[in-house]
């Protein structure tokens, strides 16, 4: 079996419209760091330099959304109601819909703004085979070119609603893409509703969820290193973060032989 890495790493040096903060103790502030909290909290002592080389373990600190990254969208980040009843957080979802049969979609023509109904079903054509219930499909948009600079929350394309639905009537509950968000980019949206005052160009893809229970995986990496666009398995269990709207994941591709 091969492992596909698709997922994009948290990183505090890459431009984010909420910056990352990470804070690195090294071995020698660790030792430092763990003398003073023994003593305070266990009246113990141990000098550092008792230690080999002065050293004990490195502590990483990071101050991020549940957005940052490679991550799972629970139902209860698209709104605190929906048709089904109350939408669950990120640590209610179930394991089962996380490690599943993929497929992926070439939607990189598209360019930036909407993908719509007759664009997936395009894709799903040139696939030759239609989603199966659970299956986790997958969206390469080409936006993960941009990634780390500016240009990736802004130059991507996103599903509409009726494509959205499409993918949901299969009975799709994980949709994946490369780029920041599932939706168009937030420009994209704004000048399409000023321009039709139709209330549902904005977040279409996320309100969706409110209708129809499902997980979105945004900000994923290296789609074009799939050999196919079937034949392998994706496993992105999220990050149990108690009633957490998100929760960060490390999404891979399970490919056989």
């Amino acid at each position: 079996m091969r492992i596909i890495d698709l997922s994009s790493p948290i990183d505090a040096d890459g431009w984010e419209p909420d910056p990352v903060r990470h804070d690195i103790m090294t071995p020698a502030e660790g030792a430092r760091h763990m003398s003073e909290e023994m003593k305070r909290h266990f009246g113990l002592d141990l000098d550092p330099s008792e230690l080999p080389g002065g050293e004990l373990l490195s502590l990483d600190t990071l101050t991020l959304t549940s957005h940052t990254g490679t991550h799972v969208d629970a139902p209860s980040h698209y709104g605190s109601t929906a048709s089904y009843g109350v939408p669950r957080h990120i640590d209610r979802m179930p394991l089962e819909w996380f490690l599943r049969p993929g497929m992926l979609l070439d939607v990189s023509d598209v360019g930036t703004g909407v993908i719509d109904r007759d664009q997936i079903q395009d894709a799903i054509k040139r696939v030759g085979r239609q989603p199966e219930p659970l299956d986790i499909v997958l969206l390469r948009t080409g936006a993960a070119q941009h990634a780390g600079t500016p240009r990736y929350f802004t130059d991507f394309a996103g599903l509409d609603g009726p494509a959205t639905e499409y993918l949901l009537d299969f009975g799709v509950r994980v949709i994946g893409t490369d780029a920041w968000s599932l939706d168009a980019p937030f420009p994209d949206m704004i000048r399409r509703y000023r321009e039709s005052g139709d209330p549902s160009v904005l977040w279409p893809a996320h309100f969706a969820g409110r209708r129809t229970e499902y997980c979105q995986i945004e900000r994923l990496a290296h789609l074009e290193d799939l050999p196919a666009s079937t034949g392998f398995q994706v496993c992105c269990f999220p990050v149990k973060i108690r009633n957490g709207g998100a929760g960060w994941a490390r999404a891979v591709a399970l490919v056989d032989g």
